[in-house]
């Protein structure tokens, strides 16, 4: 029992954070008000710390902060907002209700609340501006279901083109009573555009018989997440195949880029792509090799590789200062309510970071290996003295036996 509760508190104290086991440091702020930030991961964090910067750590005043990681990736975002039931009833043997849309601006969606189960049903949707007018416009329909027993899940929400009337109208098929519809929330979807952070990296161009090469040196552990090029405007339509390797000469991704302009049968071709994107982490170096066949070298003037930003959000007061810390190699990924909950705030203000510094109170891990493995010598040292004082325990056995 003492040895496994040894045990237990010998692995505790290997993976229990604490400032003067992180090798870097950094400092964030003072925030200029209260509630959310942000600051932006930069190659030093990413080349020092673990990947997916398990081991960073946010203090404040020698307390713990917890904090969320997101990756600035393009995402569509739904945003809902509850609206007001109004006339649930049946109209020519179907239920039918009204939904008032003030307050929702604009809409293409509306989650319908409902209080029954296994069924599949029709659902129309009408609007117009003036409740008691006779004019409602047809929104499209969509099919609702709930397939409970079968395992094979639910729909509730009909989807409808982008809409600002005041009031709509719901048609359902009779399967759905008026006592069933509890209520309703409308949104829309919208696309979040990725935000791209580039590295100040100048590649080294070589040409390799019919192939183009671009050299990128790149610190280890930093991820590339896209590669661009700006070709001169005068080189004219051009589609070439590319792959993107690693310094030791591992395809990470193969595909091509292209310019073409053209006009053909009365209709016109525009395609300007000249990215190529890829999820890879720098072993030191990135080679892109563009493939020219017989075609003349495309005449680059720019060439640089970018990642999507990285942000850590994270509470503060105003005026306070935090200090952000990494570099500790036994140390596993934090879990944080904060984390789990996290929602971001479009008004989250972005706080610089300070260069970064040694830990000045590092002091490093106590040596959790076994007692044999630290100390080798004395080990080995004990197994020669025993192997010694064996042999002359046994020649001195051999001598008595003789005489």
């Amino acid at each position: 029992m003492k040895k496994t509760t040894w045990g237990f508190l010998a692995v505790l104290l290997a993976t229990t954070p604490a400032i003067s086991y992180f090798k870097y440091e950094r400092q964030i702020g003072p925030a200029s008000a209260n509630g959310q930030h942000y600051v932006v991961v930069d190659e030093t964090v990413q080349q020092h710390a673990l990947p997916n910067l398990d081991d960073l750590r946010l203090y404040a005043a020698g307390k713990e902060i917890p904090y969320a990681i997101r990756t600035m990736r393009s995402t569509r975002e739904s945003e809902q907002k509850g609206v007001r039931l109004l006339q649930p009833g049946t109209a020519g043997g179907k239920t039918q209700f009204l939904l008032d849309m003030t307050g929702v601006p604009e809409y293409d969606r509306i989650t319908l609340t409902l209080g029954t189960k296994n069924y599949i049903a029709h659902a129309r949707v009408e609007g117009q501006d003036d409740l008691h007018g006779k004019q409602w416009v047809d929104l499209g329909a969509t099919t609702l279901f709930d397939l409970s027993d079968e395992k094979l899940g639910h729909n509730s929400t009909l989807q409808i083109p982008v809409t600002t009337y005041k009031y709509l109208r719901v048609t359902l098929d009779s399967l759905v009573k008026p006592s069933d519809v509890r209520g309703a929330s409308a949104g829309i979807e919208r696309a979040l555009e990725a935000v791209w952070r580039e590295l100040n990296i100048e590649p080294k161009q070589t040409q390799e018989g019919k192939d183009t090469i671009l050299t990128f040196s790149v610190l280890e552990n930093v991820p590339v997440d896209r590669v661009t090029f700006s070709i001169d405007p005068a080189q004219g339509n051009f589609q070439r195949e590319i792959e993107m390797q690693t310094g030791k000469g591992s395809t990470l991704r193969a595909g091509e880029i292209s310019r073409i302009h053209i006009q053909r049968n009365g209709g016109k071709i525009d395609v300007d792509q000249t990215a190529v994107t890829l999820s890879a982490t720098s072993d030191g170096q990135l080679r892109a090799i563009i493939h020219n066949g017989d075609d003349a070298p495309l005449r680059i003037s720019r060439a640089r590789l970018q990642q999507y930003e990285r942000r850590i959000y994270f509470d503060s007061d105003a005026g306070a200062s935090l200090g952000v810390y990494y570099g500790d190699q036994k140390l596993d990924a934090p879990v944080y309510d904060y984390a789990k909950l996290f929602q971001s705030d479009a008004s989250a203000s972005q706080v610089q970071i300070s260069a970064e510094e040694a830990n000045s109170v590092y002091a490093g891990r106590p040596d959790d290996r076994p007692w044999s493995e630290r100390h080798p010598a004395v080990l080995w040292a004990a197994i020669l003295a025993a192997v010694a004082i064996l042999g002359g325990v046994a020649v001195r056995s051999i001598k008595t036996a003789s005489s």
